[in-house]
């Protein structure tokens, strides 16, 4: 492999964070509540107390309880208020692409009023012109798990066909606002999500969330995106449109044929998005599925819809690969909100994530000829606990060789297997609130953020040892990945 030249010359080296485990001022400036603000902290609960599935009337009480040190994600990282802080870091480190999201709740607090919230409007305008100022482009969620609980009150979340108007509403209002300010957009976050985490992806309480509710959901949020990319496209010619799918590489657990119909059927629900968002169709059995078993809403004028949009480039998520097979009590190991089978031949983080470098190269090339467009990688990290020095210090070392070796994977899959990789953005690029378990201590940044899981700290910002490594990463071109060939 040539080492003087790992990454195209316009590569778009980034870091993502999301709104809701960010920007903390939950209940000011006009914004509403969100289902993310009804998270409670794992750790400071019993694991049976911790889960996605919530009644409404827990949810209502909740959201009346005052203790916001139980939630989180209400406080974030106080992005809100540290933003041109946060930005200067990123542009100190010659972060290029910025992945944020857009709140639903700080727009429409309720989801359905008519007119928009001006200081939520005022407030991302000022966070993508800082962007700008520092000659970073901003990379936008429309939809990351902020949807505002008025559409779970009013509408019972996206099983209504009501909320994806209003989700395009949303859409409409902020692209036009931000489209000269903003070149990248997804539309929803691992929007496959919606059958693994039904309350936080779609506002689906334990009311309403059997196997029919779900699947009309994530079809309403299909049939959303597609208008919303196509609008964007009418709009500006120069945006670039993505759809966003949870990235795993499955392995059988052994060459049992049974193991490997598992493992089949995991990747035919993973390259669903896919097929939907970019070739513009369901796969014929899963249509069959939706139309005659269980009788969705799914009407000929949706088919229309998703055949005339396409996405201009398939953004995906990579942490980690999983091995699937019969129950048979093999150790299972915990993952991006799936549960696996352990796989023998790889090493696990603290939480129980696999680390495979290897998985992310055999997924390139799957999803590179399967959808024939470039991709860009928008979430790969590494959570782990910090611990700072006496001189007060993190040296994350651990962290630096996770992501060298996914990083000379990457570079292999790009220069070998010729997968058109557009970009690769760290996920936490700054230490942000955990998606999954709404804890500070599972740490993914190259910034270290002084807070804690019950909300204590002086919120002050300081460089990893990782923050130098990806900073040398990006000005190099990843030439100082010395130590790649550890991963192969």
């Amino acid at each position: 492999m040539n080492m003087d030249k790992l990454f195209p010359t316009n590569f778009l080296w980034g870091g993502a964070i999301s709104a809701n485990q960010s920007e903390g001022a939950w209940n000011q400036y006009g914004k509403g509540p969100s289902v993310a603000d009804v998270m409670k902290c794992r750790s400071q609960l019993n694991l049976k107390e911790y889960t996605d599935a919530k009644t409404w009337k827990q949810i209502v009480k909740d959201v009346k309880n005052p203790e916001d040190t139980l939630f989180p994600k209400r406080q974030g990282i106080d992005f809100y208020h540290h933003y041109k802080e946060d930005i200067q870091l990123l542009a100190e480190m010659g972060i290029r692409v910025f992945r944020t999201s857009i709140s639903w709740a700080r727009i429409f607090p309720k989801g359905d009023e008519e007119k928009p919230n001006q200081e939520g409007l005022d407030f991302y305008r000022s966070v993508f012109e800082e962007c700008q100022k520092h000659n970073i482009q901003p990379l936008v969620t429309l939809s990351h798990y902020e949807m505002p609980l008025g559409l779970v009150e009013n509408y019972g979340g996206w099983q209504s066909r009501k909320v994806g108007d209003l989700f395009v509403k949303f859409s409409k209002t902020v692209i036009k606002e931000f489209h000269e300010l903003v070149p990248y957009w997804i539309t929803f976050n691992e929007i496959d999500s919606v059958l693994r985490h039904p309350f936080v992806s779609a506002g689906l309480t334990e009311e309403n969330r059997s196997q029919k509710q779900m699947l009309q959901a994530m079809h309403y949020q299909y049939v959303a995106s597609a208008k919303v990319v196509s609008f964007a496209h009418r709009l500006d010619e120069h945006l670039q449109m993505g759809c966003m799918l949870t990235g795993l590489t499955v392995y059988p657990y052994s060459c049992r044929p049974e193991d490997n119909y598992l493992a089949q059927q995991m990747r035919h629900y993973m390259y669903l998005s896919g097929d939907v968002q970019i070739r513009g169709h369901y796969p014929k059995p899963f249509s069959k599925k939706l139309k005659e078993e269980l009788q969705i809403d799914f009407s000929e004028e949706d088919e229309r819809i998703l055949a005339d949009s396409h996405c201009d480039f398939l953004a995906f998520s990579y942490y980690m690969s999983i091995t699937q097979g019969i129950e048979d009590g093999t150790e299972k190991t915990a993952g991006n909100t799936i549960t696996s089978m352990k796989n023998p031949y790889l090493e696990s983080s603290e939480w129980g994530w696999q680390i495979d470098p290897l998985g992310l190269r055999i997924l390139c090339q799957d999803l590179c000829n399967r959808f024939e467009v470039p991709l860009m990688i928008v979430e790969n990290g590494f959570g782990a606990k910090d611990t700072l020095t006496k001189k007060g210090q993190i040296d994350d070392d651990y962290r630096i060789d996770y992501h060298e070796k996914h990083l000379y994977q990457l570079a292999k899959s790009i220069q070998e297997d010729h997968v058109e990789v557009i970009g690769y953005l760290t996920w936490g690029l700054i230490d942000i609130v955990s998606s999954s378990s709404a804890e500070m201590e599972k740490r993914y940044g190259f910034i270290h953020v002084d807070l804690d899981n019950e909300g204590q700290g002086t919120l002050k910002r300081t460089r990893k040892k990782s923050f130098y490594w990806y900073k040398e990463v990006i000005a190099t071109q990843g030439k100082n990945l010395t130590n790649g060939e550890r991963g192969s």
